[in-house]
């Protein structure tokens, strides 16, 4: 059944980068499929397919359908593609003096205060899936007190947005009670210049799809209460938020919380 499904996401990667040369015609310029040169928040036809099958990929190692070495090889060449769509569809590199705190209108004063606010990369790995151990993230809490997913102090919403550029390569927003994923309704974010993968869980929407370009700043879903042990009652509500940089093909946790300090101090002396 693995390899059944490798051989699927496989399938999908080779039809959209390799479908030109196998039938002799010349590629197709999809930029003529847009009327605007502007690309964040479009949907790029060949990255969605790419994204979709990158995907179904991501949804194999969440569920341990797949071995380990199969998802890094697959992982590894399915971002490479991903890259190369979103850099010849006008994607731009954005440093990290251009990242956005992920919660509009909180600080890192939000994340939890002890020694390691919460971040505890020991004991995870990527290819574990679902089963994964450690804390690699970070949780940012909202002022939810009576745990109806809105701020107390506005009665709205609470936006989550994108730290980084990127495009949406994998997401689940599917998420019902009694299910025992952890995530719930996630999104990752690939960042093709600073190579890392972004995680957002716990939302209550999404607002973007799979194959959506975004920059610093774009808004991507709302703060919420779903996964496993964020519904639970003892939970306060909070996004899950996660760092990892490919290195070597596999995805190592980033400790990035000097950054989230620093992008609040640029915000607020702006």
């Amino acid at each position: 059944m693995n390899r059944y499904a490798v051989s699927i996401i496989s399938a999908a990667l080779c039809c959209w980068l390799g479908a030109a040369t196998l039938s002799g015609a010349a590629e197709p310029d999809l930029n003529e499929l847009f009327t605007s040169p502007e690309t964040e928040g479009a949907r790029i036809p060949a990255a969605v397919s790419l994204c979709s099958a990158y995907n179904e990929l991501n949804s194999l190692i969440r569920d341990g359908r797949i071995g380990r070495i199969a998802a890094r090889t697959e992982l590894f060449r399915m971002l490479t593609g991903i890259r190369a769509e979103y850099y010849r569809n006008g994607g731009r590199d954005y440093p990290a003096t251009q990242w956005v705190f992920p919660v509009a209108g909180y600080a890192a004063g939000a994340i939890d205060k002890g020694g390691d606010h919460g971040f505890v990369p020991g004991g995870y790995d990527f290819f574990s899936g679902n089963r994964h151990g450690g804390h690699p993230a970070y949780d940012i809490f909202i002022r939810d007190r009576n745990q109806d997913r809105r701020d107390d102090r506005s009665g709205k919403p609470v936006s989550v947005l994108s730290m980084t550029g990127g495009i949406v390569v994998a997401l689940e927003k599917g998420w019902q009670q009694g299910s025992g994923l952890r995530g719930g309704n996630y999104l990752w974010v690939y960042d093709p210049a600073n190579d890392l993968l972004v995680y957002y869980a716990h939302n209550e929407e999404l607002f973007v799809t799979l194959g959506t370009i975004v920059r610093p700043g774009e808004l991507l879903a709302s703060v919420g209460r779903s996964g496993l042990n964020a519904a639970k009652r003892r939970s306060p509500t909070h996004l899950h938020f996660s760092v990892l940089h490919l290195v070597d093909g596999k995805p190592v946790p980033v400790n990035v919380y000097r950054d989230l300090q620093r992008v609040c101090r640029v915000r607020s002396e702006e």
